[in-house]
Order: C-alpha cells, then sequence, then structure tokens
C-alpha cells in the first residue's frame, strides 16, 4: 500500500464530483441541468480579456514572484484601503492559484498536529478535508435555518478548549447565501481575541451581496482582531475569473511569509498572464460587476419563490453568493417506484436520475435534510430546471 494516511483520511470534493457526473450526462447526449458548482455562467469582462491578451503579446510569460507581481499586490491594498478601510505592507499580502489554494496554504502554514479549528455548519466542502491535510481536528458547530445559518459568541466561547487554534468564517456564505452584519461580527471578533483565536475569514462573494446589505470585513469592523486575522479573497466569484485561478490573503507578515516559503516549495508563483488580467479587474472599470450582481439578485428572488411553492420545500431568501439552500426534510421518507428516499442523498440522485437535475445534496456541507442549488446559471435554465424537479416530486 503506497498512499499516505492524510489522504486516505480525506474525500473528493463532493460539489466537483457531482458537476462531473452532470458533465458527463451532457457528453451521453443527455439533457441535464445543472445546480451544482459554483461558476459565475456570465464571461470575464472584456476590459480583463484584451489586458491579458495584450500582456501575452508583450511577453509578459516567464516566472513572477512567488507571492505574486508588486503591481497587483498594490492593486490588492489599494482595494483594501477604499473598500474595506483596511491598512496593509506588500508583504502582508501573498496571491495564489485561486482562493482555494489560498486557504490550503494557510492551514498548511498555521495548524500543528492536534490543533483544533472551529467550523460553522453547514460549511464549504473542503474546510473539514483541508484543516485533516494538516493534521488539525475540525470542531464543528452546527447551525439551523431558523436560526439563519448563524453562529454566536456563546456558541464559540461553549467548544473552545486548551487546544483551539482558529476559527473558520464564510460571510457571505457557501451553501447558504447567508450573511453576518457588522455588529454580529464585530461580536464574533470579540470572543476571538478574549480566547486569541486566529480568523480565517473566507470573504470571496464579498460583491455578491442584495437587498441593499452592507458587507463588513470582520478585520474591518474591530480593529482590534486585524493583528490574528487571515483575510481570504480573489477574483473568480465577482469578476467571473473562476478558470484563471487568482486567490490572495491578508494578514500578519510571519504567516504571509510561511504560506510563501510552503508556496515556493509547491506551485510557485500564479500564472503570469492572470497575475496580469487580475491587476486588471482591481485597477479597471467595475460596472460589470454590478450588471452581474443584479442578474444574480433577479436569479435569487425567482429560485426562492419557486422553491418555496414546491410542497414539503423550505428556502430561506439568501442574502449573498449565488446559492439558495433549501431545506427538504420533509419531503424523506418517502417511496419511488419502491425505493425508499431517506437522505438528501438520496433525493439528490433521484432527481438527477429522474429529472435530469443536479443539486448538491446537504451532507456534503454537514447539513443533512437540505440541497444546495447554484443560481450562477441562466434565467432559462433555472426555469426548466424547476419545472422538472416539481414534476419529479409530484
Amino acid at each position: 500500500m503506497f498512499l499516505s494516511k492524510r489522504v486516505q483520511a480525506i474525500q473528493p470534493s463532493p460539489t466537483l464530483a457531482i458537476d462531473a457526473k452532470a458533465k458527463k450526462l451532457k457528453e451521453q447526449g443527455i439533457d441535464v441541468i445543472s445546480f451544482g458548482t459554483g461558476e459565475p455562467d456570465f464571461d470575464t469582462p472584456k476590459n480583463i480579456k484584451d489586458f491579458a491578451i495584450d500582456s501575452i503579446n508583450k511577453g509578459f510569460t516567464k516566472y513572477c514572484p512567488v507571492a505574486g507581481t508588486l503591481d497587483l499586490k498594490k492593486a490588492i491594498i489599494n482595494k483594501f484601503k477604499t473598500e474595506n478601510n483596511l491598512e496593509y505592507t506588500p508583504d502582508e499580502i501573498i496571491v495564489s492559484c485561486g482562493a482555494k489554494h489560498s486557504l490550503y496554504n494557510i492551514f498548511q502554514a498555521v495548524f500543528n498536529e492536534g490543533d483544533e479549528v472551529i467550523i460553522p455548519a453547514p460549511y464549504w466542502v473542503s474546510y473539514p478535508d483541508m484543516a485533516i491535510l494538516a493534521g488539525a481536528k475540525p470542531v464543528i458547530i452546527k447551525t439551523e435555518d431558523k436560526n439563519s445559518f448563524k453562529i454566536t459568541p456563546d456558541a464559540i466561547a461553549r467548544v473552545v478548549t486548551d487546544k483551539t487554534k482558529a476559527l473558520i468564517l464564510n460571510s457571505p456564505s457557501n451553501p447558504t447565501g447567508g450573511t453576518y452584519s457588522c455588529e454580529e461580527l464585530k461580536e464574533i471578533a470579540k470572543v476571538c481575541v478574549e480566547y486569541k483565536l486566529l480568523i480565517i475569514s473566507d470573504e470571496i462573494y464579498e460583491k455578491l451581496v442584495y437587498d441593499n446589505f452592507k458587507f463588513c470585513s470582520i478585520a474591518e469592523i474591530y480593529p482590534e482582531a486585524k493583528a490574528q486575522t487571515l483575510v481570504v479573497n480573489g477574483v473568480s466569484k465577482a469578476f467571473a475569473m473562476t478558470g484563471w485561478r487568482i486567490g490572495y490573503t491578508a494578514g500578519p507578515k510571519e504567516i504571509i511569509s510561511a504560506m510563501t516559503k510552503i508556496q515556493s516549495q509547491s506551485t510557485s508563483n500564479p500564472t503570469s498572464i492572470s497575475l496580469k488580467a487580475s491587476t486588471e479587474a482591481l485597477n479597471g472599470p467595475k460596472e460589470s460587476l454590478e450588471v452581474m450582481r443584479i442578474e444574480f439578485e433577479k436569479r435569487r428572488n425567482y429560485i426562492v419563490e419557486r422553491l418555496n411553492k414546491i410542497k414539503g420545500i423550505h428556502c430561506l431568501l439568501p442574502s449573498g453568493a449565488f446559492y439558495a439552500f433549501p431545506n427538504i426534510s420533509n419531503l424523506l421518507g418517502k417511496k419511488y417506484n419502491g425505493k425508499l428516499i431517506n437522505t438528501d442523498m438520496d433525493l439528490a440522485d433521484y432527481l438527477l436520475e429522474h429529472a435530469k437535475v443536479a443539486v448538491v445534496p446537504g451532507t456534503a456541507f454537514g447539513a443533512p435534510g437540505y440541497i444546495r442549488f447554484s443560481y450562477a446559471t441562466s434565467m432559462k435554465n433555472i426555469q426548466e430546471g424547476l419545472n422538472r424537479i416539481e414534476a419529479a416530486l409530484k
């Protein structure tokens, strides 16, 4: 047996597995509508693509600094200063191959064997497995839709031990689309400062908020917490640049240096052309972001309204990201052709087989009894997909 124990302790990404299954069926000529992946269906804005092409033509195709180019770091620093009221220096910034890579680097840089990391559930599928790969133990705090899927300072304090090292916070959230208000973040930051917990704040969906919701970074809203906060962001979601693979982290110089050391021994620098494209994304015009955000808000309103009209489904109206996360527990325990649909995974399989619609079961996010819909797809697909689901559930 040549496989390491660490790789045997983790699972492949369920969201990517669902997407791969849906794509395979499409390749076979089967008309599948996928609500699986969190990937905007919009094209990368033209100014960004043109800037990247121009950079290629100018020969910007060589190795770059491991932690990213200085011009991109300056653009990131300006973004934090003007949009989040946060001050950083270039040695407090690292650019990585996507926000997922940023998070992986953080976990490898800060966790030791036996450390505990607090993760609210529902959680993004990769958090627990990344912790396990780093030798840490995920400590899950379960939340419910009746409480808008939010943790409280008291809930954090109850699970803190002498081994607790960090809290992972994701607002807006994947998979729920939930957000924390500035005041809620301030109270969470206070308890983290009290217990000296590192805060890993995943803010990749920052630009995708609705109903005039005011986004706050936890490092901004409680300055005392900044010195123990790592802010993770990127260009993937807001700028429709998922394939360009650029994420970035801002935080204490010591940790950023450690992440850079790890990155130097793994990927080295992110792709040169992607670094240039991301610089243009942050420095260039932003009108296209609002166009996409408005369209996502229209889709959100439609999909949640339709879901709540289906008997047995209850869905909160998310205030951010591009996910709906309905409670489908009232649909479980039913049969179709003698086969019992007893779990959210059973229901997801049933919908793929009989409705040709791909969704992600809530179990993948630590939340059995729910399923996740990504509305980062066309309104036409959303309408047809929900028509199919309604028919299949009847």
